[in-house]
C-alpha cells in the first residue's frame, strides 16, 4: 500500500467534512424516523433513492427490506462490500433532542441510524470523486437487533448475485474517543445462543409438598448447578457467560406449580467452547431434573455466531486507519466484545474486517459516552465526517488502480 500525500488526505477529510452537514441532517432525519427490524421501509427507500441518484445500480428486496448499491469503474477485477444496518430498537427515548423518536416505542438506540449516514456520505463521494477500478457493493442491511438480518440477505442471494473479494463493517463505541478507530484480528465479538427450560413437575399444596414434584426447587437447583458450567467446565482462560435472565413459576404462595420456565442467554468467543456449553448445558439439566423427580425440556436456539476477523482484512483496515487519522488515533488490537453481531454471519462466507469507531468517552463536551442500548443514547454526529472519509479510503486503497 503506498502511503498517501498529506495533501491527498486534506483533500479527501476537507471534502468529507464539507458535505457532513447534509448527512447529518439525513441521519438525524433516520433517528426522528426509526423503524423496527424488516419493517425499515422509510429509510430503505431513503436510501435506494439517494444511491440511484449518484449512480449506483440499486438492489432492493434481499432480506425484505435490504439495499444494494452497486457502483463499478475502470476495468478492475476486485470487489468490496461495506455493509451498514438499518433498524432501530423497542425502547421508548428519552433525550428529550429535537430530532427525537416521533414513533414511540421504537428509537435508534444503537446508532445504526449514524452507521447508514456514514455509509451513505461515503457513497456519494465515491461515486463522484472516488478513484479506483473495480467493483464497489453497498450493503444497507435490515434486522441486526436479533433478528439476523445479515443471514437473511445471504439466504436471498447476497453474495451470489454481489460477490465481494472482502467485506467490512463499523459500529459506533461509547466509551472510546470520538472518532478513534478501534481493531482487532480473530474472535472480536461473542456468539449468542437463547435456551428456554421449560421443567414439568407435579403440582400440589404447598402444605403438603411430598405429594408434589416440585419444579421451582427443581429450577433453583438448575440456575446454581449452570454456574459451576463456567467455573469447572470451562477453561479459566477462554470467555464463557451463562445469564438465567428469566425465572418464572406459580402465582400463590400456597401452590406448587405444575411448570417452571428458565430463559438463558449463552455467550462465547470461541466456537469450541460454544459447542461444549450446549453440551453441559442439556448434561446438567437434564441430571439436575431427574435428581429432583422432574423432567426438563430444552429448547437450544443458536443465534449468532462468533465474529471472527480475518488477519490479512484486517492488517489492511488497519493501515487505511492510521493513513487516515494517524497512528495515535488508532487501536490495533482491542479488546474483544461480549456482545454479538450479526456481521459474523458474512464473515463466515466472505473474509473481512469488523471495526469500530469511538462515539465519545464522556471528556470535552461530554457527548457519545452514553452506552448502546440505553433511552438516553444519541450517535455523535462528529463520526458522519471521519467515518464516510475512512470507507472512502478503503475503497480507494482496495480498489487501487495498480491492482
Amino acid at each position: 500500500m503506498n502511503a498517501p500525500s498529506e495533501a491527498f488526505l486534506h483533500d479527501k477529510l476537507h471534502a468529507l467534512h464539507a458535505q457532513a452537514d447534509e448527512f447529518i441532517a439525513v441521519r438525524r432525519d433516520i433517528h426522528k424516523h426509526p423503524e423496527m427490524g424488516y419493517k425499515e421501509y422509510r429509510t430503505s427507500d431513503l436510501v435506494a433513492e439517494q444511491l440511484s441518484a449518484w449512480g449506483y445500480n440499486v438492489t432492493r428486496g434481499l432480506g425484505g427490506t435490504g439495499v444494494v448499491g452497486q457502483l463499478k469503474k475502470g476495468t478492475g477485477s476486485k470487489s468490496i462490500g461495506i455493509r451498514a444496518d438499518m433498524d432501530a430498537l423497542p425502547i421508548d427515548e428519552a433525550t428529550g433532542l429535537p430530532y427525537a423518536s416521533c414513533n414511540v416505542g421504537i428509537m435508534h438506540a444503537c446508532g445504526h441510524d449514524g452507521h447508514t449516514a456514514m455509509l451513505l456520505a461515503a457513497a456519494k463521494h465515491i461515486a463522484q470523486k472516488g478513484v479506483f477500478s473495480g467493483t464497489v457493493n453497498l450493503i444497507f442491511q435490515p434486522a441486526e437487533e436479533g433478528l439476523g438480518g445479515a443471514k437473511k440477505m445471504m439466504e436471498d442471494g447476497l453474495f451470489t448475485q454481489f460477490p465481494c473479494d472482502a467485506v467490512f463493517g463499523m459500529h459506533n463505541m461509547p466509551g472510546h474517543p470520538q472518532g478513534q478507530l478501534v481493531f482487532r484480528d480473530g474472535s472480536a465479538m461473542a456468539s449468542s445462543d437463547n435456551v428456554t427450560i421449560t421443567i414439568e413437575g407435579t403440582g400440589g399444596h404447598g402444605a403438603v409438598p411430598h405429594r408434589a414434584a416440585d419444579p421451582v426447587v427443581a429450577g433453583s437447583a438448575i440456575v446454581m448447578g449452570l454456574q459451576s458450567i463456567v467455573a469447572r467446565n470451562i477453561d479459566p482462560q477462554e470467555m464463557a457467560i451463562i445469564t438465567v435472565g428469566a425465572f418464572n413459576a406459580g402465582v400463590a404462595n400456597n401452590v406448587i406449580p405444575q411448570l417452571a420456565t428458565l430463559k438463558l442467554s449463552v455467550r462465547s468467543l470461541n466456537r469450541e467452547v460454544r459447542i461444549l456449553l450446549e453440551q453441559r448445558i442439556t448434561e446438567l439439566v437434564h441430571a439436575q431434573a431427574l435428581s429432583y423427580g422432574v423432567k426438563a425440556h430444552i429448547d437450544y436456539k443458536r443465534g449468532y455466531p462468533v465474529l471472527v476477523n480475518h488477519l490479512k482484512e484486517t492488517d489492511f483496515a488497519r493501515d487505511v486507519g492510521e493513513e487516515l487519522v494517524g497512528a495515535d488515533n488508532v487501536t490495533r488490537q482491542g479488546r474483544a466484545l461480549t456482545g454479538s453481531e450479526d456481521f459474523a454471519f458474512m464473515l463466515e462466507e466472505v473474509p473481512g474486517c469488523y471495526l469500530l469507531i469511538g462515539n465519545g468517552d464522556g471528556t470535552g463536551d461530554g457527548h457519545g459516552a452514553c452506552m448502546v442500548h440505553n433511552p438516553g443514547y444519541d450517535f455523535n454526529d462528529h463520526n458522519v465526517a471521519i467515518g464516510s472519509a475512512y470507507w472512502s479510503l478503503l475503497v480507494e486503497r482496495f480498489l487501487a488502480q495498480s491492482d
